[in-house]
């Protein structure tokens, strides 16, 4: 698809540069007064136009210093700046405003100067003013409008991207849900039933009763029962997070993000719950200062506390030992006499921390922007 729209574009610059020299040539050729260099010159100045993609500000000068030496020559009219209109068009078209409005004062300059000094010139000289100010500006505003073209089509795919990531986020939090609930109510009962039945056997066989096949068939079900239910919460945890919070503002950087990551204490492996914790909130947080913060810078601090505590005193950041800080701050323009409202990203950060037992508040700052605060305990955790 390229090449071919290349290949387009190339034929098109030809297209424009030969209906450009065919106009100067056929205008001049009505001259009685017009030479073979003057031809020569038409020619070249309107075959510098092939080529104004490649190189705009060449293409340019080439047109300007040939059309001005047509015009000082032959002193034709003013159709004989057709080249030098067109080249000072796609020079600003793609941003050198400055040579472009200097080329079309070098023509006007040449124009002027070689021409009769009566009336009649002065409004043709008029006339190609204001052609080579409509050039410029055209130029300026196709470059705007395509530089607009390009934003939207950006914006478009960005709003695509994050559909996506939210709609994947969305079910893998589902999933994670589901699979707590799961944990929490069927294994708990499920595991119940089979240590009940297995007392029930115990105690049978301890007494030499005959031990009642219904019993075992509840025993031997619940049993498959708690391996099926182990497999289905595999299956539901397959999604979990591969990756550190560090990757995640690599990522935010690498998509124009000006993030900067501090981490101090102890660092170490975390329990798995903790983990994936700190990995969504973090991953929630960077991707709400994406969307809502503007170009603002992001702050992203882990502290791991010290490794060997055995009480709840504090260090001398004022942080809690045994527990994993998180804070995100960014300079965004939320805020506070504003507060969001709670949308599914933060009512999951919520729901997460108070699972583990840990303490969260996200909210704008009093400086301006937003803060995401998180304290999770490393105790033992399921």
């Amino acid at each position: 698809m390229s090449g071919r729209q290349v290949d387009r574009g190339r034929l098109a610059d030809v297209v424009l540069a030969a209906v450009v020299g065919a106009l100067g040539t056929a205008v001049a050729a009505f001259d009685h007064d017009t030479t073979a260099l003057d031809l020569v010159l038409v020619v070249l100045a309107s075959a510098a136009l092939a080529f104004h993609r490649a190189a705009p500000r060449a293409v340019l000068a080439a047109a300007t210093v040939l059309g001005t030496a047509y015009v000082v020559h032959a002193h034709p009219g003013p159709l004989s700046a057709l080249p030098v209109l067109g080249a000072v068009h796609t020079a600003a078209r793609v941003g050198h405003r400055g040579v472009a409005a200097a080329g079309g004062a070098v023509f006007l300059a040449g124009y002027v100067a070689t021409g009769p000094g009566t009336q009649h010139a002065a409004e043709r000289a008029g006339l190609l003013a204001g052609w080579f100010l409509c050039a410029v500006v055209t130029g300026l505003a196709d470059r705007n409008w395509q530089a607009y073209l390009r934003q939207t089509e950006q914006r478009a795919l960005e709003a695509e991207r994050t559909r996506e990531e939210a709609a994947l986020r969305r079910a893998g939090e589902e999933r994670l849900r589901i699979a707590r609930e799961l944990h929490d109510s069927l294994t708990h009962s499920i595991s119940i039933v089979k240590l009940q039945a297995g007392v029930a056997v115990h105690l049978a066989r301890k007494r030499g009763d005959e031990v009642p096949p219904a019993l075992l068939a509840i025993q031997e079900a619940s049993g498959e029962a708690m391996r099926e239910l182990r497999s289905a919460l595999q299956v539901l945890r397959a999604d979990e997070p591969a990756g550190t919070p560090a990757l995640l503002v690599e990522r935010a950087r690498a998509a124009g993000l000006a993030v900067e990551l501090t981490v101090t204490g102890d660092e170490r492996p975390l329990p798995r719950a903790v983990d994936r914790a700190a990995y969504r909130i973090v991953q929630e947080a960077l991707t709400n200062a994406a969307r809502h913060a503007g170009p603002a810078k992001v702050r992203v601090r882990i502290d791991y506390g010290t490794r060997n505590t055995t009480d709840h005193t504090t260090d001398h950041t004022g942080d809690r030992m045994g527990e994993l800080t998180i804070g995100v701050d960014d300079d965004g323009a939320a805020d506070p006499d504003r507060p969001p409202v709670p949308g599914t990203g933060l009512t999951g950060m919520h729901e997460r921390v108070s699972a583990l037992g840990g303490t969260l508040r996200a909210a704008p700052r009093a400086e301006g922007g937003f803060s995401v605060r998180a304290r999770l305990p490393l105790g033992d955790t399921v």
